[in-house]
């Protein structure tokens, strides 16, 4: 029996080094944590359950039947972060350098099904080489079984990749499946093909972290939704996030115990500029409104003329979707849409609340926006709030033009509780391109032209650059100070807890993708 005892212990104990130390030295030397590490940092302490340590890799072509690893490159299992249970996978770049085998891409499935079946979410920690040439198609297989349980999963449970390392080829498609996908600068990339392959085919010098790395995707492609410094930081707001999400699409997000009574909204009154033109930063107003330092933005590099992130208010978990008149006057263009239409459908999935904080121009104009499908992109914001049938609450602060109102969560569109400051602006389009375009006879005609416009647009905006008309035909459920904006969102997402609401039967809708 004794034998037996020291049997495991000492196979448990060679698993843990994965493809040995001298491996393990090297991934270190290169400033990354082993899989292991990452894991004892993701997951509360002594929470791991690990499972399959002991797989090994069937293959025995190209040299593959001297490999002899338990566990073969991935580390599988159940956790809990912050006391919620999760599964996990976690890549072993020491093994044959993370590559993706049949029975690695076995366990990794294994532990997605099982997910599914108890309602928890999927954390992968991705650090990988690709697909195990030497084996071939049945690496192929592999990923495609994994790309079927996330699209599978994909509503069910929510899924979070995180990239630490190489992530290429076939192997992006997972990440992009998921959920949410987060970054290390510096350390990880992701991309179809590599820069040699760019170079053959179109000529084209660039680096690794040019093509694929975190700012890359954080900031240009969209890929990323979060890109942190190392990768400490980024386990720790992957851990963070998970206090915002609920667990699966039947429960709801946990509210946690909040009593501060000591916000500062007074200068909330005075943070909307005199000239309707003049920037301001709305996050100075989610920051005054929200539950102090609760607010975890998503995309923060990405499309900025739009905001989404998840907050609390009086400790309840709510998604926030704004504009950023900061940036490109919070026009809304393809990216910022598509970028909005992606997390409004996140928070409708997993029964988030939204706020929505409104300050919108209309649509980006020109060719380039036209041409690249700007009446399809806009369509998937539209589409994403229409179907949503969370509680959705709204705020304007300033301007709601043009089909941009219908689009930002109006009452139209089943906004359920749908307010505005007296600083809102409510109409078809802008004061001046409206006149020029009403009047353009008169004006012409008149004396002095300049004149005749200036009178007409103070006309215009004495009827529209104010939220008292669509207040009258209940469009709005009230016109608030904004100091008293915070008592009444709490007011209201309390009230709104009991919310039913249900789209007609069909198999699934068909998003302008």
């Amino acid at each position: 029996m004794k034998e037996k005892l020291e049997k495991l212990t000492a196979l448990r104990e060679a698993a843990k080094l994965g493809g040995g130390l001298d491996k393990l030295k090297a991934q270190a030397k290169k400033g990354k944590l082993s899989a292991r590490e990452r894991i004892e940092l993701l997951v509360d302490e002594g929470s791991f359950e690990e499972t399959d340590m002991f797989v090994k890799q069937r293959s025995k072509d190209l040299g593959l039947d001297k490999i002899d690893i338990l566990g073969d490159g991935v580390i599988t299992g159940f956790a809990k972060v912050n006391g919620k249970p999760i599964a996990l996978f976690s890549q072993d770049f020491t093994v044959l350098g993370g590559s993706l085998s049949e029975t690695n891409a076995q366990k990794i499935c294994k532990v997605m099904e099982a997910a599914m079946k108890l309602g928890i979410p999927i954390i992968g920690l991705n650090d990988s080489g690709g697909a195990r040439i030497q084996e071939g198609v049945g690496s192929l297989g592999g990923y495609a079984d994994i790309f079927l349980l996330n699209t599978l999963a994909s509503g069910v449970v929510p899924q979070i990749s995180v990239i630490l390392g190489p992530c290429a080829g076939g192997a992006v498609y997972s990440p992009a499946i998921t959920d949410f996908v987060f970054m290390v600068k510096n350390l990880s990339y992701m991309f179809v093909t590599g820069p040699n392959v760019v170079k053959t085919v179109t000529h084209e010098e660039i680096t690794f972290e040019e093509l694929g790395g975190a700012d890359t995707h954080a900031s240009k492609s969209g890929v990323a939704h979060f890109a942190f410094d190392n990768e400490v930081e980024t386990l720790q707001n992957v851990r963070r996030m998970i206090d915002y999400i609920p667990m699966n699409y039947k429960d709801r997000p946990e509210d946690i115990t909040y009593s501060e009574k000591n916000h500062d909204l007074i200068k909330i009154d005075d943070l909307i500029p005199d000239s309707s033109n003049k920037p301001y930063d709305m996050k100075e107003i989610i920051n005054l409104l929200i539950d102090s330092d609760s607010f975890m933005e998503v995309h923060k590099d990405y499309a900025q003329n739009i905001i989404v992130g998840f907050a609390r208010i009086g400790g309840m978990s709510v998604g926030i979707v704004a504009n950023q008149p900061a940036h490109l006057a919070g026009v809304l263009d393809i990216n910022s849409s598509v970028k909005g239409a992606r997390f409004v459908r996140f928070c409708d999935a997993f029964n988030i609340p939204l706020l929505v904080f409104v300050d919108v121009p209309g649509f980006l104009p020109g060719t380039d926006q036209e041409w690249n499908g700007i009446i399809k992109h806009g369509a998937k914001l539209l589409y994403a709030f229409c179907e949503a049938t969370v509680p959705k609450v709204t705020v304007i602060t300033r301007k709601a033009y043009g089909g941009a109102y219908d689009v930002m969560n109006s009452k139209h569109i089943r906004g359920d509780f749908n307010f505005a400051w007296p600083t809102a602006e409510i109409a078809v389009m802008g004061p001046k391109g409206a006149v020029e375009i009403i009047f353009k006879k008169e004006i012409a005609a008149a004396a002095d032209p300049e004149a005749e416009l200036n009178n007409k647009v103070n006309e215009y905006v004495e009827k529209f650059a104010n939220p008292f008309v669509a207040a009258e035909r209940g469009y709005l459920d009230g016109i608030i100070l904004p100091h008293e904006t915070r008592d009444k969102l709490i007011y209201v997402f309390n009230l709104l807890k009991t919310k039913v609401d249900t789209n007609p039967k069909k198999k699934h809708g068909n998003i302008p993708l």
